[in-house]
């Protein structure tokens, strides 16, 4: 099947190169790859690295390029591997999004990685799960209060870059000295935040959904509880709080659209008086435009829902110095809801099934008689009446005889020798089974 499809008024062809997956972090979708003649419009080719690392190229030698090719690019000292992930117009534009300004010096891509460029490379990566472990341990030993998150090198093996977090300033210049000595290679520190070490290293979000700053986010602007505040989130910290143990970059996203839905509702402030008492502000649906009122200040007391029409029209006659009989409306038929999401089903119910599970359990060892097949059980105190208890404490050995009609009647075999109160349960735990002093009696 051809890659192309054919326009409508056949003015040309249109390619899927745009509907490539993501498999790259922060991936920028390029919408004008099906556009012909896209990747011709700019020579510039963005290129990322490990994680979250992005470099912008020339490709002056022409070179033909795709989205998803692996090439070698330039750098100080040596050579770079990184993958094509962006080409044409969009790439002046994500230059621009990324403060880069266009006078700027750009380094230019070598040739398409060969595969001795990609040996090296392998090379290098296996070493730097090793590097960083090591790394930690000497920034420890220095007892410098920082943490080195990553460490990346380049793809000929010349260069690290370390990826450290620190509440403030760090003199690492020895530290650089002591890595250089143990690694022999040029070494780079860059201090990065919380949120980007979470988005260098990605993971899954309490929605469900890859982290947001793992796959399209690069600029992070600061979030304050009182975006939790105006969504009437409960200010909980294990909530609120990413995996970078920061505020979720997610409470911005909604916040202005709770923002003017507030401004339609009345304050909080505002008491409703009618000739019935006096309602207080006790809760919001703030996207409903729905508030609740209470008969009392701190507990929920005849909880009255209305809208916030119904509660502007309530306060404008307070202030005309009126009260109406109710702050229902006329005609209006109060919806009953439960107030409990589990209050159709109870989880308590559970509990009542162990309490019974309990009691028939103690029934079949204790003072519960258990149902019979045709008789009726003999009780506690005539089991004590009718059983011999001969000196010593011990029963008499009964015969073969009676423990295989035991076994037939019960399904058991014959009863171990042992104290009288073993077998006053055993026979209390039978009921229809005749008792050892009614045997006695008839032999």
């Amino acid at each position: 099947m051809s890659d192309e499809i054919k326009l409508k008024w056949g003015s040309g062809n249109l390619c899927c190169r745009g509907c490539g997956r993501q498999d790259k972090q922060l991936n920028t979708y390029d919408y004008l790859a099906d556009i012909p003649g896209n990747d011709e419009e700019s020579d510039l080719v963005e290129v990322q690295f490990k994680n979250t690392r992005k470099g912008y190229y020339r490709n002056s030698n022409h070179i033909p390029l795709e989205k998803g090719d692996i090439v070698a690019v330039e750098a100080t000292p040596g050579h770079d591997i990184g993958v094509v992930t962006l080409m044409g117009r969009l790439v002046p534009l994500q230059m621009r999004k990324a403060n880069l300004r266009s006078d700027a010096e750009i380094k230019r891509i070598y040739r398409k990685a060969k595969p001795v460029d990609m040996e090296k490379y392998e090379e290098a990566k296996k070493r730097e799960y090793e590097t960083m472990i090591r790394s930690r341990q000497i920034a420890n030993d220095l007892k410098l209060n920082m943490k080195i998150g990553d460490v990346e090198f380049q793809g000929d093996g010349n260069k690290a870059i370390f990826y450290y977090i620190a509440d403030g300033r760090v003199d690492f210049r020895q530290l650089i000295k002591v890595l250089a000595d143990t690694f022999h290679v040029r070494i780079e520190m860059r201090q990065i935040g919380a949120r980007q070490e979470a988005g260098r290293i990605g993971g899954i979000g309490p929605c469900g959904r890859e982290l947001c700053c793992a796959t399209w986010m690069t600029n992070f602007v600061s979030v304050a509880t009182s975006a939790a505040r105006f969504q009437d989130i409960s200010l909980n910290p294990q909530k609120l709080a990413g995996q970078c143990a920061k505020l979720k970059c997610c409470l911005n996203y909604e916040v202005d659209t709770y923002v003017e839905a507030l401004k339609r509702l009345p304050s909080k402030e505002i008491v409703l008086e009618t000739k019935d008492g006096e309602f207080y502000f006790f809760k919001s649906d703030i996207l409903k435009g729905l508030v609740t009122y209470s008969t009392d200040k701190h507990v929920a007391a005849n909880l009255v829902e209305l809208t916030a029409r119904r509660a502007f029209e309530v306060i404008n006659m307070n202030r005309r110095g009126e009260k109406p009989e109710t702050l229902a409306e006329e005609g209006q038929i109060e919806e009953k809801r439960p107030v409990d999401l589990l209050e159709q089903d109870n989880i308590a119910r559970f509990d009542r099934a162990k309490k019974k599970k309990k009691k028939g359990g103690k029934g079949n060892g204790g003072g519960q008689q258990p149902k019979g097949g045709g008789g009726q059980p003999s009780s506690k105190p005539e089991a004590k009446q009718q059983t011999p208890k001969p000196e010593g404490g011990q029963q008499p050995k009964q015969p073969k005889a009676q423990g295989e009609q035991h076994a037939a009647a019960g399904g058991e075999g014959a009863p171990k020798q042992g104290g009288g109160n073993k077998q006053k349960k055993r026979n209390h735990k039978h009921p229809n089974r005749p008792q050892q002093g009614q045997e006695n009696k008839e032999s």
